[in-house]
């Protein structure tokens, strides 16, 4: 207990902005050589040069799951555990091997796509100090009570329970109207939910709370979205960037987006001049080291200084992630990448839509459009012909249908292929 809370109070106490690129290089340099020093898994090299590691992806990643984790423990194991806590939904166990307690839980993805990751009591102990230091209102240490919104509680996120903080977790698997009664008795100074969660809350005429910060997790912000928060809460809406395999980034008091230089090592896999994808070792991980793991994320890049004056890169947007980007063809017959973007403008050109999605076929080359308000179906039709007319693309079919309501406990998903 006592080594938990040192290291909370530690990590809390030296956390910092950077304002010095040359700075926070010569901190990832020193990390990176710690990190790698003190590796202790059967599946990377015995190396200290990034250079020497492959980069892996997800699949790779959980078929060798039980030599990546230095505690050997397997796939199947962690799976059930952390499936019997969401079915339960009980999420305070642990599991005990080595005089260590490691938490275990699962991503937010696809049941097919899941990752599971394994954190020891120290590593949730340095997370918490680092997340309550970057997200935190000042003064850090005024009685707050915070609201989180998710489809799974776990130790990782009961671990912000401080004796300054108080933490309600509401859980999605539950009605939302439901919660509404019990967030206005609540009156949270802290609001955490994914997008599609706070754009609902949003529009709910019943809400009273006036919280001092709103935090958006687990989805991407959409910018639409983004500022019909801001209209009704009248204040910056804050993002955090956070997956499986850690703490990405986080936006500062201006509201803009920075990657977590000072604890992941970023590289990039660019797809044009502004696009790249993401590929993350993370300084802090020991009991499941992530090294060279690419995501499937579409991140855009802002070379623009910041007015924080943060050194950390900043990112304009999450567009999405790489399998929702639909491969057309143009009038050479070519592949042309059309990237989640393009499809969301058409919808925002579009009046009165607010809930969309569109799934993409593949071999019939058909694309349907979901939505919320079938009045403007021909609208949105002509607005998407006019699209791929304008990006010389060979028009797919396009197939307007009734957007059935959103399910809060999973995952939105805005594009699909098949």
């Amino acid at each position: 207990m006592l080594k938990k809370l040192y290291l909370f109070l530690k990590t809390f106490i030296l956390t910092k902005d950077y304002k010095s690129r040359q700075k926070l290089n010569k901190h990832q340099a020193n990390s990176l050589f710690k990190f790698l020093k003190n590796l202790n898994s059967d599946f990377y090299p015995k190396s200290l040069d990034l250079k020497d590691f492959n980069i892996i992806d997800k699949k790779i990643f959980m078929d060798n799951f039980s030599k990546i984790n230095t505690l050997n423990i397997d796939e199947k194991t962690a799976f059930n555990i952390a499936i019997k806590a969401e079915d339960s939904r009980d999420f305070s166990s642990k599991l005990k091997i080595k005089k260590k307690n490691i938490t275990i839980g699962l991503s937010s993805g696809t049941s097919q796509n899941r990752g599971v990751f394994l954190l020891s009591d120290e590593e949730i102990a340095i997370w918490s100090g680092y997340m309550l230091k970057k997200m935190l209102p000042k003064p850090y240490f005024k009685k707050r009570k915070i609201a989180f919104f998710l489809r799974a509680n776990s130790n990782l996120y009961e671990s912000t329970n401080k004796s300054f903080l108080e933490f309600r977790f509401f859980d999605l698997y539950k009605n939302i109207k439901e919660h509404i009664t019990s967030l206005n008795a609540y009156k949270p100074d802290i609001l955490i939910a994914p997008a599609s969660v706070l754009s609902y809350l949003a529009n709910a005429n019943n809400l009273d709370i006036k919280p001092c910060k709103i935090i958006s997790v687990a989805e991407t912000l959409e910018p639409h979205i983004k500022d019909k928060l801001k209209a009704r809460f009248n204040q910056t809406i804050h993002e955090i960037y956070q997956c499986t395999e850690g703490f990405l980034a986080h936006t500062c008091s201006f509201g803009h987006l920075h990657l977590n230089e000072d604890i992941v090592y970023f590289e990039k896999e660019w797809l044009d001049e502004t696009r790249f994808v993401p590929i993350i070792t993370d300084f802090k991980r020991q009991t499941q080291p992530i090294i060279r793991y690419r995501l499937n994320d579409i991140l855009h890049i802002d070379n623009s200084p910041c007015e924080c004056g943060s050194a950390r890169i900043k990112i304009s947007r999450i567009e999405g992630r790489c399998d929702e980007i639909i491969y057309l063809k143009d009038k050479f017959n070519k592949d042309f990448l059309l990237f989640p973007d393009f499809l969301r403008r058409a919808v925002l050109r579009t009046k009165e839509i607010n809930e969309y999605c569109f799934v993409f076929n593949k071999q019939n080359y058909e694309l349907f459009a979901y939505i919320d308000n079938l009045e403007y179906e021909l609208e949105l039709k002509n607005n998407l012909e006019f699209l791929f007319k304008d990006l010389n693309i060979i028009s797919p079919k396009i197939v307007i249908k009734q957007y059935e309501r959103f399910e809060f406990m999973n995952k939105r998903i805005r594009i699909k292929v098949i």
